[in-house]
């Protein structure tokens, strides 16, 4: 095998509760998952295809740690969402087996710097650098499906400096965990590694140096970060 002409980058990892770390390979994000958060963006949450972007692996921040503030914003905002951790790969997985594939679940926050996903619209340019920043995808520990099963209804909230600005509960999802996985594995060949955000509730809001954004879904757990 050749030598390496470059250092070879590290795998991201994100933490797992009760021990052990969960390598990133991919990360797939759903847009516009919650109806009302469709409404306040402009858009009709009628129930169409789901439709995905992506962030780099490697925009995860773990451990509570701080998370700086994006360069080219002056509108970074906050979406708090359901990670799911894919632990077995498959193409076109049936709906019904969908939840097989699904290691453990996490609370996770979809930074959006929104005055340039908002020129990208306007334009018909992809969002990319809108969503896929570095820094852009804060996580809490992944808790195993095996402890906790599959949460299927559930209060998922976001609060900056105390204040609750985002509640809802993911019973409220257009797209259910499994139907998400059925639809994206016929899009792409899901592997272990690979991270699904599902989506954002209504209460999205600009943030600001020094702001604490602390999420929590019931009966996965949170996500800490500082943004700095």
């Amino acid at each position: 095998m050749p030598a390496h002409v470059v250092p070879a980058p590290a795998i991201p990892e994100v933490p797992v509760e009760g021990g052990g770390a969960f390598p990133v390979r991919r990360i797939f994000c759903v847009g516009r998952n919650y109806a009302e958060h469709a409404r306040e963006m402009g858009a009709d949450p009628t129930r169409e295809a789901p439709f995905f972007f992506t962030k780099p692996a490697d925009a995860i921040v773990t451990g509570e740690a701080d998370t700086p503030y994006p360069s080219a914003t002056e509108d970074l905002h906050h979406e708090m969402e359901l990670v799911v951790a894919i632990g077995r790969g498959g193409t076109d997985i049936a709906e019904g087996d969908a939840l097989g594939h699904v290691y453990g679940y996490a609370a996770g926050l979809d930074l959006t710097r929104r005055d340039l996903q908002a020129a990208a619209k306007k334009a018909g340019r992809p969002w990319d650098m809108a969503k896929g920043f570095d820094a852009s995808a804060p996580i809490g520990a992944i808790v195993p499906a095996a402890k906790i099963g599959h949460p299927a209804a559930g209060l998922i909230e976001l609060s900056v400096n105390g204040t609750v600005r985002q509640s809802s509960d993911i019973a409220n999802m257009i797209w259910s965990v499994p139907e998400t996985i059925a639809y994206l594995s016929g899009l792409v060949a899901l592997q272990p590694g690979d991270l699904i955000f599902t989506g954002t509730p209504e209460g999205v809001a600009a943030l600001k140096r020094g702001d604490l954004v602390e999420g929590r879904i019931a009966g996965v757990g949170g996500v800490r970060t500082r943004i700095v």
